[in-house]
C-alpha cells in the first residue's frame, strides 16, 4: 500500500538535499542531518539502499559522501519511492488474502488504480523540478555559496 511514512519522507529529502546543496564535492551524511533533521539511523539506512538501487553514488574516504547516480532529471520521486516501499517491512494488506467478496472484486482493485495513478505522477516529478521549487522558494543552496571560482 502507497503511504507516506517517515523513511519515505526522508529518502526524498535526502536525495533532494543531495541534489540541491552539493557543489563540486559529495553531500556527507552529517551534513544531510543538519539540514534536514534527519535522525541518522533513518539516514543512513535509507542513503545505502538508494546506492543499491543506483539512485545514489557512495564516494569513501575523509572527503567522501553521497552524489546522485544519474542527472537529477533523470531521477525521480517515483524511483525514490519504489525503493522506500521494498524497504519497509510491514505486509501489504491489499494481497492479504483474509477480506470479503466486496473487497477483494470492488475495493481492492480501486485501491490498485489509485496507487498507480499515484505512482504515474509521482513519475512525472524529477528531483530537477524539486529543485526548481526549492529555488523559487528561495532556499539558499549551501553548495552554490560554496563554489570559489577564484584562479
Amino acid at each position: 500500500m502507497l503511504r507516506l511514512s517517515k523513511k519515505m519522507l526522508f529518502a526524498i529529502e535526502a536525495v533532494l538535499d543531495i541534489a540541491y546543496h552539493a557543489g563540486g564535492e559529495p553531500v556527507q551524511s552529517r551534513e544531510i542531518t543538519r539540514r534536514q533533521g534527519i535522525p541518522r539511523r533513518y539516514l543512513e539506512q535509507a542513503l545505502q539502499q538508494l546506492v543499491r538501487d543506483n539512485v545514489l553514488i557512495g564516494v569513501r574516504g575523509p572527503r567522501g559522501g553521497y552524489r546522485l547516480a544519474r542527472e537529477r532529471r533523470r531521477i525521480t520521486v517515483g524511483d525514490i519511492v519504489r525503493v522506500v516501499r521494498r524497504m519497509e517491512t510491514s505486509e501489504d494488506p491489499i494481497h492479504d488474502e483474509a477480506g470479503s467478496e466486496l473487497g477483494h472484486a470492488v475495493v481492492r482493485p480501486l485501491w490498485m488504480e489509485l496507487q498507480e495513478e499515484v505512482m504515474k505522477q509521482l513519475d512525472q516529478v524529477s528531483i530537477d523540478d524539486l529543485c526548481t521549487r526549492a529555488h523559487q522558494a528561495n532556499i539558499q543552496s549551501e553548495g552554490r555559496e560554496n563554489l570559489d571560482f577564484s584562479i
